[in-house]
């Protein structure tokens, strides 16, 4: 079946009754290329990632820092494990959708 308005293959699954039908989806991403984080950087005009340890209010993480636009504390991506770690304070530090 094809969405109506996309043209693109979907599954159409009836509800029965009162039932709903509910699906949640976990994505699990990693960031271990310094070249696409650089290239990523460029694109979006922020300075470019440099490799080193930074303070953030709650650790002293190490690898690449990325800094963001108006944001106080820096992105800091460990290319060993793909982990980013950042510290906005719910917002009060950094805009959330700067990340998303």
């Amino acid at each position: 079946m094809r969405h109506p308005s996309l043209g693109a293959p979907y599954l159409f699954l009836p509800v029965r009754g009162d039932s709903t039908l509910s699906h949640i989806v976990t994505i699990k991403n990693e960031v271990r290329d310094y070249q696409a984080v650089n290239v990523t950087c460029r694109r979006l005009q922020l300075p470019p990632p440099i490799l080193g340890t930074v303070q953030l209010f709650s650790g002293l993480p190490a690898g690449l820092i990325v800094r963001l636009t108006d944001w106080t504390y820096p992105a800091v991506i460990d290319t060993t494990t793909g982990q980013v770690r950042y510290d906005n304070y719910n917002g009060a530090w950094g805009d959330q959708s700067h990340l998303d």
